[in-house]
């Protein structure tokens, strides 16, 4: 969902972008590069650290691009003319999703260096690699179609999508370090605490250095578009809404005059009013849901009109159908909501007469 008080937020660098195999200096020491993405999100931001381990200087690769051709030969660019002539130390993932591991091994391999990730992720990203987890296929469809989600043509779509986290993360590295809550690590001089996130991804690192005034947030804050938080067909009655929001709760502990260092977007200052506008934006869509179910039971399918008040593509749909399960599911795990299994299959959520 579009940020329409996106003019609270402050673009630090204005504008600018870095463009295809090229950098920009975001501060001392930090670089900024974009890979190109095959969908409406056509883009992710990927940062470069500058590095010392064991005594041997290098860079930190945060997140990593799709595993494609033309991403791969923007990274041979940017190895060519913006590593200043050092190797590549270690490579940081945020979080499973395609657009952050899917070079990963090929990263490592390349460099001879370790992936640093969550386990929960690692081992999630290991296992979707070789397999349709929560991304497509026929559980996936048949989740959907449980949903309200009929049409033939649509979970014909989602059957053949298969192949579509493994083509996009064919293989994942054999060994990693594990990051958890808490963490610091040392890169370039520097701490940065790994703060970890729930909802968008099952353990979701977002990175802070306070002496920078620095946060790589991956996708747990974006300054334009709400972060897809939803439910998928491994985990059917998950409340990944609730978990989302109290973790960008906790980073109103940060400092407000943070520099927020996005995964899709540019980096920008206003990190407590990006979160109180991201609390905003989903109590809004909850009260829109709950007063759409109490004037009748409602399925996730038929409030994707009222959730995303845009045309979707087949890839948009499958995310606002997680999305739309999310916010059901976490008003009836409230119990704000009863769900009921109906005798055509599909789950429809009403008003509770009673809310615990």
């Amino acid at each position: 969902m579009a940020n329409l008080r996106e003019s609270e937020l402050h673009y630090a660098l204005g504008d600018a972008l870095p463009a295809p195999g090229s950098v920009l200096e975001v501060a001392p020491g930090l670089r900024w590069l974009r890979m190109g993405l095959p969908f409406a999100l056509d883009h992710i931001n990927l940062w470069l650290l500058r590095d010392e381990i064991d005594g041997r200087p290098g860079w930190t690769i945060v997140d990593c691009g799709i595993s494609n051709d033309l991403t791969r030969d923007n990274w041979e660019l940017i190895f060519a003319g913006h590593l200043d002539g050092l190797p590549v130390l270690r490579v940081i993932v945020t979080h499973f999703h395609p657009d952050h591991i899917g070079l990963a091994d090929w990263l490592t391999r390349r460099w001879d260096c370790r992936l640093w990730i969550s386990a929960t992720d690692f081992n999630l990203a290991r296992l979707a690699s070789g397999s349709t987890v929560g991304m497509g296929g026929a559980a996936a469809a048949e989740f959907f179609a449980s949903h309200g989600l009929t049409d033939a043509d649509s979970l014909a779509q989602i059957r053949s999508r298969s192949s579509y986290y493994p083509s996009m993360v064919p293989a994942v590295p054999d060994k990693f370090r594990r990051l958890m809550d808490g963490d610091g690590i040392l890169i370039g001089g520097r701490t940065w605490v790994c703060i970890a996130g729930f909802g968008h991804a099952p353990e979701h690192m977002s990175l802070h250095c306070q002496a920078a005034g620095l946060l790589i947030s991956g996708d747990m804050v974006l300054p334009r578009i709400s972060t897809n938080v939803s439910v998928v067909d491994v985990e059917p009655e998950a409340d990944p809404l609730s978990l989302y929001l109290a973790s960008i709760a906790q980073m109103l502990a940060l400092p407000a005059d943070t520099l927020v260092l996005p995964s899709h977007g540019k980096p920008f200052t206003g990190l407590h009013a990006r979160v109180d506008q991201l609390q905003q934006h989903h109590a809004e869509r909850l009260a829109d849901v709950t007063l759409a179910c109490a004037a009748k039971p409602c399925h996730a399918a038929e409030l994707l009109d009222l959730l995303f008040r845009r045309k979707l593509d087949l890839h948009q749909t499958t995310f606002a159908m997680g999305e739309s399960v999310a916010h059901l599911n976490a008003l009836w795990l409230a119990g704000k909501l009863t769900r009921q299994l109906d005798a055509d299959g599909i789950y429809r959520f009403a008003a509770a007469l009673t809310a615990r």
